[in-house]
């Protein structure tokens, strides 16, 4: 059900060659570019129309207007089953508390007397939220795509999910309902590449946005290349991912159902358990057969998912190595199931997000933990963070001078200004003082 790599007995290559060695899905933005760029175009040529062209085509509904009705959220929130109801006020609650607590605060530095800088952040304008509608349906990404900016002061936000046929072309009603719960009143029925192209360049109906987020799929993330410069972009998500770094002392019936649990997003989702435990590695071999047969989605998703090249146990000569490897891999999501779990997760360096000991599931972070599951994959973790506040936050640098201050440091700019062969740099400052050009 699912391959092995053994990587012990021989000394770990470094870097890249390292990275070649773990599994990873093929995931080819590049290729679905060319796809989704005539797309882009025609949204920008024919607005409304173009995005109800889409949705006959490819979802399969006759639309009139692209923008939910109001009626629509409210009676998709009235409508909500409790719990449901519930259980996102309490993701919402958590989610808010974690974010609120990552708003920066205007600082001022006195670099020298009468000589300040002060760095003052500033949310962008409007921006355009995208919650995927295909083989599932993802509330929780309405929460942890719109929280985040609002905690960050962003004004207006706008929110795209694919028409579904079942509901009448309106979006699913949970994503609605999510909508209403937080105050979200624009929201388009618009998926895919397109959805993307009405926030990048703006419709009758909507107006254009200055940045994107949002998990979708390859043609989400392909058009999200494609407008990168033209507008703010969280990042290009590829199939979602988990890696359990784990010891003897991991109880195999915790991790088989970690890894199931990712697996049964996508059938191209990566499932990874690095370990130096033979016998663990055998136990949850052992464990994914009774507990695949016992869930859902099992042909179209978890069992291409753990069968599929991106998914394997990979052994290891020690913790140390094991903890080399999750770097180079670079999760989105990654369990440490050790003794001392949290001594070896201060140590990663690479991970969207890390979920420490047998108590911290990824899935509590998917939900209910307070943390953001908008993570980077494809081993973006290397370089790219999570969704969080300062996603929708630009820093600015204020400079103040007095010409006490200016005037002390002048000979400096000047005399760099000359090393770059920059002379109107300098001349900027000489014309303040009244400074004479030499040979003149």
């Amino acid at each position: 059900m699912i391959s092995r790599i053994d990587l012990r007995g021989d000394t770990l290559p470094e870097g890249g060659a390292l990275r070649d060695l773990l599994p990873r899905a093929e995931f080819d933005v590049e290729a679905a570019l060319e796809k989704v760029r005539p797309i882009c175009e025609d949204v920008h040529h024919r607005g409304t129309a173009a995005l109800i062209e889409y949705a006959r085509r490819f979802d399969g509904v006759e639309l009139t207007r692209v923008r939910v009705p109001a009626q629509a959220l409210a009676a998709a929130l009235e409508q909500l089953d409790p719990a449901v109801r519930a259980a996102l006020e309490e993701s919402i609650r958590r989610a808010r508390i974690v974010h609120r607590g990552q708003r920066r605060s205007e600082h001022t530095t006195q670099v020298v007397p009468g000589g300040t800088v002060t760095e003052k952040w500033v949310p962008v304008e409007r921006v355009g939220l995208y919650a995927p509608g295909g083989r599932s349906v993802y509330p929780s990404s309405v929460v942890m795509n719109v929280v985040p900016a609002q905690e960050a002061g962003v004004e207006s936000i706008a929110l795209a999910s694919p028409p579904q046929a079942e509901f009448g072309g309106l979006p699913h009603p949970t994503i609605l309902a999510a909508c209403a719960l937080l105050g979200v009143d624009e929201v388009y029925a618009a998926g895919g590449a397109q959805a993307v192209a009405m926030f990048a360049y703006g419709t009758e109906e909507c107006a254009p946005a200055n940045m994107v987020t949002g998990p979708g799929n390859i043609w989400v993330a392909a058009a999200k290349r494609y407008f990168t410069g033209k507008i703010g972009i969280d990042t290009e998500a590829g199939p979602t991912e988990i890696a359990v770094l784990a010891d003897s002392t991991a109880d195999p019936v915790h991790v088989a159902a970690d890894l199931i649990s990712q697996a049964e997003h996508d059938p191209l989702a990566a499932a990874v358990l690095v370990t130096d435990s033979e016998e663990l590695a055998a136990a949850v071999e052992k464990e994914l057969e009774p507990q695949v047969a016992a869930t859902k989605h099992i042909e179209d998703r978890i069992k291409p998912a753990l069968a599929g090249k991106q998914s394997a146990i990979v052994l290891v000569d020690s913790l140390e190595d094991g903890l080399r490897v999750v770097d180079a891999y670079g999760a989105e999501h990654l369990e440490i199931q050790t003794a001392d779990a949290a001594a070896w997760a201060a140590r990663v360096r690479n991970a969207g997000a890390i979920f420490v000991g047998p108590w911290a599931p990824v899935s509590l972070g998917d939900y209910c933990a307070g943390s953001n599951h908008v993570l980077p994959t494809g081993g973006c973790a290397c370089h790219s963070s999570g969704l969080s506040v300062q996603s929708f936050l630009r820093g600015i640098h204020i400079v103040d001078y007095t010409r006490d201050a200016l005037a002390e440091v002048a000979h400096h700019v000047v005399t760099l200004a000359e090393a770059e062969d920059l002379p109107a740099h300098g001349a900027a400052l000489k014309a303040r003082f009244e400074w004479k050009v030499p040979n003149q």
